[in-house]
């Protein structure tokens, strides 16, 4: 693996981590609105849909700039992973987009117009279940691996590579996931009944949570022999049993703030932390992969002065996308109140 002198080391280092963290805040921060537009199949009075749509609509739109930023990062940093994976998951990236776009023409239009608010409430819980279900598809076929060209800089797999049962579980967990982040997300800003029917689903979602992190924990190691060596030898046997014991000790600790101390607020921040934890093993299992397993980070970088430029304007984009995320989440603080919102 070629590597550069220690800067430009650095830097592939600094913006996969940007990249990294990118996708993290976007599968957090949007993760908990496209779960609360699946879980809009189970409630059907109109008031607590509106409801559920106030407690997203000044930050919803905001949370997806973070997949801008991670899908223009890695095009601009690590622009061979960009040629090697679009190609190999055109069909779910696309069907995610879509889904998204035609999400949020829903999330406008149901509430201009009174006969067809049924058609568009059925758009948007279709939006939003395609759209989980096409990123976790997209995840798994990634994990799974894609296959290069002996030169290693083409695909070389076929249209359907990416439809496998790894792929369809990581889907439906992911899926299972963001209505888990949307139940709890809606017991923090919503009060009487709608609150309580979340509080009950929130058990059963986390239980399906910490099951399938389980059924896909187990079942990565032996997708690629650099996973299974990651985790089964040396240090990776105590770091698996370290997130292992992480995991089933925040469900326990969401399990008790459910429905013992019944708290509002700590089941959407323990929530966060089951995500985060996955995340941080999932980069774990990766490292330094890009493409795994056949291509580095390194292997994939843009020139150095080309990383160096988009740096300068990373590090005065991001902390500014930060300040207004935190702003908007500030302001709109608090239980939505069922009289006003976006009307």
């Amino acid at each position: 693996m070629p590597l550069a002198d220690g800067v430009s080391f650095d830097l592939t280092f600094i913006w996969a981590f940007l990249i990294a963290f990118a996708v993290l805040v976007y599968v957090v921060l949007d993760g908990f609105d496209l779960g609360l537009g699946m879980l809009f199949a189970v409630e059907r009075r109109r008031g607590d849909r509106d409801i559920m749509m106030n407690s997203v609509a000044p930050v919803w739109d905001g949370n997806e700039t973070w997949l801008v930023l991670g899908g223009g990062g890695l095009l601009a940093a690590f622009p061979l992973a960009y040629a090697l994976i679009l190609p190999a998951l055109y069909a779910p990236l696309t069907a995610m987009l879509l889904a998204l776009i035609f999400r949020g023409v829903a999330f406008e239009f149901r509430w201009r117009t009174e006969r067809w608010r049924s058609v568009w409430d059925i758009a948007f819980i279709g939006g939003s279940t395609v759209a989980s279900l096409a990123q976790g598809i997209a995840l798994g076929a990634l994990l799974q691996g894609i296959d290069i060209d002996e030169g290693g800089r083409t695909y070389a797999g076929g249209w359907w590579d990416w439809l496998t049962p790894f792929s369809l579980t990581v889907g439906v967990a992911v899926a299972i996931g963001y209505m888990l982040l949307g139940a709890t997300w809606l017991i923090m800003k919503t009060t009487d009944g709608l609150r309580e029917r979340m509080r009950r689903r929130a058990w059963f979602l986390g239980l399906g949570t910490v099951a399938f992190i389980g059924i896909v924990s187990l079942w990565t190691p032996f997708l690629q022999e650099g996973y299974y060596s990651r985790w089964f030898q040396g240090w990776g046997i105590a770091m698996a049993g370290f997130v292992a014991l992480a995991v089933l000790a925040l469900a326990a600790l969401l399990f008790r703030a459910l429905h013992v101390q019944r708290h509002d607020y700590w089941p959407f921040f323990i929530s966060l932390a089951i995500f985060a934890l996955c995340f941080i093993g999932l980069g774990v299992s990766m490292f330094p992969y890009i493409v795994p397993t056949e291509v580095t980070i390194y292997e994939a970088a843009a020139p150095r002065n080309a990383q160096i430029f988009m740096l300068i304007g990373a590090g005065i984009l991001i902390p500014i996308i930060l300040a207004y995320t935190a702003y908007a989440y500030w302001v709109f603080r608090g239980k939505v109140d069922p009289e006003a919102g976006y009307h």
